[in-house]
């Protein structure tokens, strides 16, 4: 499984990112695409997420500044980031969930919000 992200960047605090995410060599049925991030000191937590029907969830940081969306053809994940604040400063790492729970991820990409 390889997950490569992209769209990372310097932006400044109100400003608006885009985030994608491409997973090759899946031979197994995904359950969920996810964005985590991991902040300088801090746990990784969970930002966004997207199952194969559909179904997303937000964390409460980013609920209305956050959209993910996903192509299930092309096993592409993305995250649009608007209104981003300092505090969306952090690595930004993509998974993919299989259907019996096992997760991959990818490298990372960074993104620096400053004021």
């Amino acid at each position: 499984v390889q997950l490569v992200e992209s769209g990372g960047g310097l932006v400044q605090a109100g400003g608006s990112l885009s985030l994608s995410c491409a997973a090759s060599e899946i031979t197994f049925d995904i359950d969920s695409m996810d964005w985590y991030r991991q902040a300088p000191g801090l746990q990784r937590e969970l930002v966004a997420q997207i199952f194969t029907n559909g179904r997303t969830y937000y964390a409460d940081s980013v609920k209305g500044r956050v959209t993910i969306y996903r192509d299930n053809v092309k096993n592409t994940v993305y995250l649009q980031m608007d209104s981003l604040k300092p505090e969306d400063t952090a690595i930004y790492y993509c998974y993919v969930t299989s259907s019996w729970g096992t997760m991959y991820s990818g490298r990372g990409t960074q993104v620096t919000v400053f004021t």
